[in-house]
């Protein structure tokens, strides 16, 4: 090839980066574009934010290599087709992803480049094990429960990881465009998104894989990676955060990530995990509760943990793994509110927020997707008697009884006398294993 153009999406990485990889090694020239979809760009201040991070690492470390980022905004398949042909590319590459909007792109960009005699090719790198790769022996379409999937996962063969493109050629005359300015995002403190930042907290990391077992669900020891937005944007290859914790014998943190790939062959088979229920009969009996949903949301419930879990989502667009499952729990199966109503509100706040793993995760806890036990309730004052014996998790966010703003609040929202009571016994299907849901790494 003379010419390829690689449309990067979740992969904003140079390292272990299939699709440029494969460009690099298989054309004179590589174009290296990145679409602006103005669609997108509403739904999330947060990960806007991370984006635009990620994007102008990305730029720097492609122009080390002598290239650059290509930046268009619009329809990301008219931009590519566009830039294809002013170039007289021939070769289109792009990693695949399973979301409906995704395989919506991966579709319609199919049609365009056979229309225009372009060559595409889908590439792997948004997970492990590629959606699909692994089956049920049943002859099913994918695993509906974890830990079968998760014996097949670990017996599969993993690719091996692309090479590092030593140079980046441009076509002559391109112009490559302006990245916008980093929006403010809606999280004072929220991680920064790149590649860079990402390989170095990954560094980091590794050397407290040894204890991850028993302390990722310590809520104030804060045990976990906090590298999930890093793996939704693909600054980090997921396969090189496995095979690294693999190698030093990690296998409760390989788990985690195995979690993730889960949900992927999921949503490859079922689309409208955002919105429809895995189990329809159980998605039954949800209350309209504006202001119970309103203050669970502003971290003003009267239940310590839950609000301190709240309150840390809208102050650092990222929650602790067992912070999701108490605050999720307690709008589904305390409350009584529709699943769908916390999925959104997650969505907009995480930085890690994703289809397969956030819709994923909403449907477990709430009883309609994929855990085995459906009726599973988690008490609030039980988990935070078991995770934040001391209360310090609980102070870290919640110091004195205050609104989001700051401003005192004087008379804090009272529980409906139900769920008190509800609260005051240890709940009979409570889990006390150390894996359940969102345990993210």
């Amino acid at each position: 090839m003379r010419t390829a153009v690689v449309l990067f999406t979740r992969d904003l990485r140079v390292h272990d980066n299939p699709a440029l990889a494969a460009a690099c090694a298989n054309a004179d020239r590589v174009i290296p574009l990145y679409v602006l979809d103005p669609t997108l760009g509403s739904l999330s201040p947060n990960r806007t934010r991370f984006l635009h991070q990620s994007l102008a690492d990305l730029r720097e470390q492609l122009r080390e290599r002598g290239g650059d980022l290509v930046l268009r905004t619009g329809d990301p398949v008219a931009e590519t087709i566009k830039v294809a042909r002013e170039h007289d590319a021939a070769w289109v590459g792009l990693a695949a992803d399973v979301s409906r909007y995704a395989r919506r792109r991966e579709r319609r960009l199919a049609e365009e480049c056979e229309r225009h005699r372009l060559a595409l090719e889908l590439f792997p790198g948004v997970t492990i094990v590629e959606p699909g790769a692994v089956r049920p022996g049943s002859g099913g379409a994918a695993y509906k429960v974890f830990s079968p999937y998760h014996r097949s996962w670990s017996q599969a063969t993993w690719r091996t990881e692309a090479a590092v493109p030593a140079a980046v050629t441009l076509p002559g005359g391109i112009s490559v465009g302006r990245l916008p300015a980093v929006p403010d995002g809606e999280s004072p403190h929220a991680a920064e998104g790149g590649e860079t930042v990402a390989r170095r907290r990954l560094s980091t990391w590794l050397r407290h894989l040894d204890g991850y077992a028993e302390a990722h669900d310590d809520m104030p020891g804060d045990a976990t990676s906090r590298l999930s937005p890093y793996l939704r944007w693909g600054c980090l290859s997921p396969l090189a955060v496995a095979e690294a914790a693999r190698s030093r014998n990690a296998d409760a943190f390989v788990r985690q990530l195995c979690w993730r790939d889960f949900y992927y062959q999921v949503v490859a088979i079922f689309p409208k995990i955002s919105t429809e229920p895995i189990q329809a009969a159980r998605d039954t009996g949800w209350r309209t509760d504006e202001d119970a949903l309103r203050h669970w949301q502003d971290g003003l419930t009267g239940v310590p943990v839950v609000d301190a879990g709240m309150r840390q989502l809208r102050t650092e667009g990222w929650m602790h793994n067992r912070a999701r499952l108490i605050t999720a729990a307690f709008l589904t199966k305390h409350l009584g509110i529709d699943w769908r109503l916390g999925e959104r509100w997650f969505f907009r706040w995480l930085l890690d927020g994703d289809v397969p793993n956030n819709s994923g995760n909403w449907q477990w806890v709430a009883g309609t997707g994929n855990d085995t036990r459906p009726y599973r309730r988690f008490n609030p004052i039980r988990q935070a008697q078991r995770f934040d014996p001391e209360g310090v998790y609980v102070r870290r966010y919640v110091p004195e009884l205050k609104g989001i703003d700051g401003a005192a609040v004087h008379q804090p929202w009272r529980l409906p006398t139900s769920i008190r009571r509800d609260l005051d016994y240890p709940a009979p299907l409570e889990s006390h294993r150390d894996e359940a849901v969102w345990l993210r790494p």
